[in-house]
């Protein structure tokens, strides 16, 4: 969640207009940081989903990347790359650590940050009317003087053949080479579970500068005792003119 998940002339396009409360309104308050003027993902906050439960003893070994096409040159064509491993240290906290790289057409991949997360489940599955947990992170790039601090709310709740999950996030961001300021965000996902291999949803990023909606698909594969592979692949699309014009997302995560 660089959540536990950038302006510029741009080509023209329909504007959509999303409510989203409070929460849009928080948004609204927080102005451009011009220490982000160069960072080809300044405009996407398009990431992750992140449900509020924790496996006990579980590890896993996580990719995930993000690539985006947009009609300036400069946002065109660039791809984050985020490769973990984590490990579930009780039943109900999860740490993980993250190696992240980027790419774009002007330039090779290159090693750009790293990033600590911990997750926390509150509550047990069905426990009350939702299930509750806290998503923590760390991240510090490695050429910049440029600190990241975060936390979210995550929120699920099932109802009937459906899941709708919500994460509430806040982030602190400051150094030497940005306008140190606060940044507010909302992930959500609405989900049908068909089966376990099988999952059709719909997600919506909204953060100073996104405004994304589009379909995922997301399953599981069970390969024998407790190993297991989630992948999550979707295709989000812009509800503002500040965020790129496809956003292709994909996860694989191999659990053990």
């Amino acid at each position: 969640m660089t959540t536990f998940l950038m302006p510029e002339t741009r080509t023209s396009r329909s504007r959509i207009v999303l409510p989203a409360g409070i929460f849009s309104t928080l948004i609204g308050l927080t102005t451009p940081s011009p220490g982000f003027a160069d960072d080809p993902f300044q405009h996407n906050g398009v990431d992750k989903v992140y449900h509020p439960y924790v496996q006990p003893l579980e590890t896993e070994i996580e990719y995930r990347t993000v690539y985006q096409t947009d009609g300036d040159p400069l946002e065109d064509g660039v791809a984050r790359h985020r490769l973990s491993i984590g490990r579930a240290l009780t039943d109900r906290v999860f740490v993980e650590g993250y190696v992240i790289g980027k790419e774009t057409r002007q330039d090779n991949f290159r090693l750009d940050a790293y990033e600590l997360e911990t997750k926390i489940q509150l509550t047990e599955q069905g426990e009350f009317w939702a299930d509750w947990g806290l998503l923590f992170e760390f991240e510090k790039e490695r050429s910049e003087s440029i600190t990241e601090l975060g936390a979210a709310l995550l929120i699920e709740k099932e109802f009937g053949s459906w899941a709708g999950t919500l994460n509430l996030g806040t982030e602190y961001e400051f150094g030497s080479d940005i306008n140190n300021e606060f940044d507010f965000e909302v992930a959500a996902q609405l989900r049908y579970r068909f089966s376990e291999r099988m999952e059709p949803a719909v997600e919506w990023y909204e953060d100073e500068f996104t405004s994304a909606i589009g379909p995922v698909l997301q399953g599981l594969e069970r390969l024998g005792g407790n190993r297991k592979v989630r992948w999550e692949i979707g295709a989000l699309f812009p509800l503002n003119d500040t965020t790129p014009d496809q956003t292709f997302r994909l996860v694989l995560e191999f659990e053990f």
